[in-house]
């Protein structure tokens, strides 16, 4: 399965969709899905996303992920579409 699902949660600023969406671009990830609201200052996104082109292994994506949102005041993670589904199965 070459889906992800990444999600983005912190206090709202100024570029965070542009940063992670361009290092997505960057290693060839394809977005297929986003949702993103701001409540009362806090920032939350949601992406459904494609990495069957990137050339990065997962795990160096997953981490590079996390350093970007320290870097930006956010924090990102991402996870495999199957085990997301699996542990959200009620």
């Amino acid at each position: 399965m070459n889906k992800t699902i990444i999600t983005v949660v912190g206090k709202d600023t100024v570029g965070i969709i542009a940063r992670v969406c361009t290092y997505l671009a960057d290693n060839q990830v394809n977005i297929e899905d986003i949702s993103q609201t701001i409540v009362q200052g806090y920032f939350n996104m949601m992406m459904i996303a494609d990495i069957g082109r990137s050339q990065k292994p997962f795990s160096e994506m997953v981490t590079e992920l996390e350093n970007l949102g320290e870097e930006i005041g956010v924090r990102i993670r991402c996870m495999r579409e199957d085990i997301f589904t699996k542990m959200h199965r009620i």
